[in-house]
């Protein structure tokens, strides 16, 4: 394959790297062609010669930038493929109060996180949340937090531009017990990524850059509140990528009330799939729910951090994620050398059976007693 041919074709594409027009995702079948590419687009650059926006996906061998499949050449049939890279939006519904409650949230307490303390803190344990960044302010999170990075600025501190992102942080690592809240794991550390705007939308190549960033500063675990109905065979190679690498990414299973099918990447066996439960331990009735959740954790009206140093209530089956998120960080604490195999079937295997539900399931709901007594059995 001669590289040229794709160099010039992607410098005569129509987009601009400002459009928020569509883009596509490149995977080159063959690795060396991968190198060729970026050696004559260097070459190509070096010379002055202008190109759109490309963005580098080198887990994956792909590059991401604005284009169409109508625009591919007939003659590159064969040496890549191309997938649509898709807008994702975060998964918490719209509307939340701010609140003033402080302390232990019922959620953490539900899941029996504060009984565990005395065991396990989480402590130092390696959080990735890829997410719209967090609130680097907020006097809650104030001792949890480490740098991370920003994929859409990349000289800027990841801050929250959304809220979202501050909130899932919250639940996981919040340690502000006399003026705020507790997270379920207040002595993990969090590293946000922004891969998300302020609108709560990312590309499909922003997350597995933000996944990449994980598996290369060796993220304990990441969690992923977010979510879309459309397979990507490229987010399905990076998160592979993670879990052979022993990062294990938690996704949450989408808000859309639908049964027997939930979003992607929850659908990928290689993540655990995260549904929501309510206050009377019954699933929520906007939860996307299936025989491929592997645990339900609450997700009704769960208050945590916001931005300004604020604290907001918030639903949604991001809101669970971050509960399980939270408590991998207090197993990991504990028993450090865990493969994502083995937490996967501590989680499921510890479950507290749920009831009175007419959803189909094989998952129960989340409880970190339960889960460390399996953990001791190992």
């Amino acid at each position: 394959m001669d590289a040229s041919d794709i160099v010039e074709w992607l410098h005569r594409s129509p987009y601009s790297a400002e459009e928020l027009g569509p883009r596509g995702i490149i995977r080159f079948l063959n690795p060396d062609d991968y190198v060729q590419f970026l050696h004559t687009l260097q070459v190509k650059r070096s010379r002055g010669i202008k190109l759109q926006e490309i963005r580098h996906l080198p887990s994956i061998q792909s590059i991401s930038c604005p284009l169409e499949l109508q625009d591919v050449p007939a003659s590159l049939n064969g040496k890549m493929v191309w997938e649509e890279d898709c807008l994702v939006q975060v998964h918490a519904l719209s509307g939340g109060a701010i609140v003033t409650e402080k302390g232990i949230p019922w959620g953490v307490k539900h899941i029996q996180a504060p009984q565990a303390w005395s065991r396990t803190t989480g402590y130092r344990v390696k959080v990735g949340v890829i997410d719209t960044g967090v609130d680097f302010g907020h006097p809650d999170l104030r001792h949890s937090l480490e740098r991370g990075i920003n994929l859409l600025h990349r000289m800027a501190l990841p801050q929250d531009d959304n809220g979202h992102g501050t909130h899932i942080s919250g639940t996981i690592a919040s340690a502000n017990e006399l003026q705020g809240m507790i997270g379920v794991a207040p002595r993990s550390m969090i590293y946000p990524i922004k891969a998300f705007d302020h609108n709560g939308s990312a590309f499909v190549s922003d997350i597995i850059l933000g996944i990449e960033w994980c598996i290369r500063n060796q993220m304990d675990v990441v969690n992923m509140s977010f979510g879309m109905k459309t397979k990507s065979k490229s987010l399905l190679n990076a998160v592979n990528n993670a879990y052979r690498s022993g990062v294990l990414i938690v996704a949450s299973s989408g808000n859309d009330g639908r049964v027997g099918d939930i979003d992607y990447p929850a659908r990928y066996s290689q993540t655990i799939a995260v549904g929501a439960t309510n206050q009377l331990s019954r699933i929520a009735k906007f939860t996307n729910r299936s025989d491929m959740i592997d645990i339900y954790a609450p997700g009704d009206r769960i208050i945590s951090a916001w931005l300004r140093g604020k604290h907001r209530e918030m639903s949604g089956t991001s809101m669970a994620t971050s509960h399980v998120t939270g408590a991998i960080a207090l197993l990991l604490a504990m028993k450090p050398g865990l493969t994502p195999a083995q937490i996967k079937d501590i989680i499921k295997s510890s479950a507290k059976p749920l009831r009175n539900s007419k959803a189909p399931r094989t998952a129960g709901e989340l409880n970190v007693m339960r889960m460390i007594r399996a953990a001791d059995l190992l």
